[in-house]
């Protein structure tokens, strides 16, 4: 299958599962509401491990994320035309995604009263509004991302299917242990896709969709990426 289109498929994927689990725990009437950080950060997870394992085993690099594909081509193992087509088609099946956690999730989003709530469930937010040290953790943690990622892969430009489960994994442990922040976005099509399907869709009492920090979960984790790529070029030979 065509890799733009296994990054379309994947990405999808990803942020159907990943804002359900934000929907199952949050929104009124939902049997998970209120299950916690725990629920959400396995939710995301396995949301990971299942994206990228049905996107690499159709033929594609199992990216799904801005972030590494931009790792791959300042390591030369891109090139800009491809890294460019891919972005385009994360960002479009985040926006997929999201619409469709809205359709699943429909009945609930109508009878939920927090504005505030119902975009948390697409996108991601700082627990202290700080800028300055907003970035600086969703930096970090984005950092560390995309640094074990070359560390799992360091010889290709693609994940492999036992890779998968690796990268779920350090999700998780970056869920529970530094994402407490800022949400721990990671990947700038996870919070700009749905983002923009919160503002376009026709969500009963949605509010703002909060433009005004979107920047930051877009650009942190590019900064991020880049950082690991220069440390990973200086310490391996």
């Amino acid at each position: 299958m065509n890799p733009i289109l296994t990054e379309f498929i994947g990405t999808t994927l990803l942020i159907f599962l990943g804002c359900g689990v934000n929907a199952n725990n949050t929104l009124h009437g939902a049997y998970g509401k209120n299950s916690g950080w725990l629920l959400i950060s396995f939710g995301w997870g396995l949301a990971v491990f299942v994206a990228i394992y049905a996107s690499v085993s159709l033929g594609g690099p199992g990216h799904l994320n801005p972030a590494v594909s931009i790792a791959m081509l300042m390591m030369n193992k891109l090139s800009p035309a491809l890294c460019g087509q891919y972005m385009v088609a994360q960002l479009g099946g985040a926006i997929m995604g999201a619409v469709l956690t809205w359709l699943s999730y429909r009945d609930h989003f109508n009878e939920h009263a927090s504005a505030q709530e119902k975009l948390g469930v697409f996108s991601t937010s700082p627990g202290i509004r700080n800028t300055t040290q907003n970035l600086i953790s969703e930096t970090v943690a984005s950092f560390v991302f995309v640094l074990a990622i070359l560390c799992i892969k360091p010889a290709a430009n693609s994940l492999g299917s036992l890779d998968a489960l690796t990268v779920a994994l350090l999700v998780m442990a970056i869920g529970m242990s530094l994402g407490g922040t800022t949400g721990y976005p990671l990947n700038p099509a996870r919070d700009l896709g749905p983002r923009i399907a919160h503002a376009i869709l026709p969500i009963k009492g949605k509010g703002s969709s909060n433009w005004s920090y979107a920047w930051l979960p877009v650009a942190a984790p590019i900064l991020g990426a880049a950082l690991a790529v220069l440390l990973y070029q200086v310490i391996t030979p």
